[in-house]
């Protein structure tokens, strides 16, 4: 009777405490489709475009980085800051700023560009069926285990989260690279992409999704540059490179000894170079409602970032986005 119950529970979808249910997927398989990517891939950027400087560079170097990457849709994400006038504003400020990175960079918006979610998870049970949601479920529907579609997100994980509720057998042909939250080892996980919607960074973690994580403390937060090496790199070299060293340049207001870490490109330049970005393979921890990680040896593996090569990473942005090809595009 046990060996049977045992069968019965690696064969079916497991249903956890909260009342989520999603496909059992083997060890052995998450484990290969957490393999670093050594080829080139199948991509999606959910990006909340524009709460900081940081997406503009990501959106831009995941376009640009095209021996590597087929960059198929680009998802606006809802955010609240002093950006925004709350989540909904600040989805339709960066699909805004999706659309005019897009015309900077010759590539039109129609099939390729969605509105995500306009608020956060109200309920781990019950999605918000935005257009990027559902367009997430039809690509990863269409793609397979063997061609896995790379799904990153660098805000709050909110359309993620809710293509996963509409139709959980996507986790099997996906995979998903996060840059949220901070490492196991962190007092806390009140980072802005994580808590802004602790909802759906839970469902995402309990789905069992093959699921790679850059924490913003203590690891990506030594990706920083300064105003005069954007001006060195950047500046003059075409319209695009202006427009990043520019909005950079009003995001300091005018501070001295002033660094700015460029967050979201880091979950971009592991699909590019996973060399450039060291991870370990961890279990899966426990996101508990006062936003700490609790620690479960028993959970599924994730794959999280542990130290970075700045200079490698910036040494590439920085080609590729002042490259004079951009400039006989326009």
């Amino acid at each position: 009777m046990k060996k049977m119950f045992f069968l019965l529970f690696l064969i079916f979808p497991i249903l956890f405490a909260n009342g989520q249910e999603f496909p059992v997927l083997k060890e052995t398989f998450r484990l290969q489709q957490l393999t670093p990517p050594t080829g080139k891939v199948r991509m999606i950027l959910d990006t909340d475009t524009y709460n900081e400087v940081d997406d503009q560079f990501a959106l831009a170097y995941t376009y640009l980085s095209k021996e590597k990457i087929d960059l198929q849709a680009v998802y606006a994400a809802p955010f609240h800051n002093g950006r925004s006038n709350g989540p909904g504003d600040g989805m339709e400020k960066s699909y805004q700023e999706i659309l005019r990175l897009l015309k900077l960079m010759g590539k039109s918006p129609e099939g390729f560009a969605f509105r995500g979610s306009d608020n956060y998870l109200q309920d781990v049970n019950q999605p918000i069926r935005s257009d990027a949601a559902l367009d997430l479920v039809k690509k990863a529907m269409a793609s397979s285990p063997d061609d896995p579609l790379y799904v990153v997100p660098v805000g709050c994980i909110t359309n993620i989260a809710s293509a996963i509720l509409i139709e959980p057998k996507i986790i099997k042909n996906i995979v998903v690279v996060w840059l949220g939250g901070n490492g196991l080892n962190w007092p806390h996980q009140k980072e802005f992409n994580l808590k802004q919607d602790v909802l759906a960074a839970q469902v995402v973690l309990n789905s069992g999704v093959p699921f790679v994580i850059m924490p913003c403390r203590p690891v990506v937060s030594h990706f920083h540059t300064t105003i005069p090496e954007l001006k060195y790199y950047l500046e003059g070299k075409n319209e695009l490179s202006d427009y990043l060293y520019n909005i950079v340049v009003e995001y300091s207001h005018g501070k001295e000894a002033w660094s700015k870490v460029i967050w979201d490109v880091t979950a971009v330049a592991w699909l590019v170079n996973s060399s450039w970005i060291s991870t370990n393979l961890v279990h899966s921890p426990v996101l508990t409602d006062q936003v700490t990680y609790s620690v479960d040896h028993g959970r599924h593996f994730i794959r999280m970032a542990n130290e970075l090569n700045r200079d490698a990473i910036f040494r590439d942005l920085f080609t590729k986005i002042a490259s004079k090809d951009l400039i006989q595009k326009r």
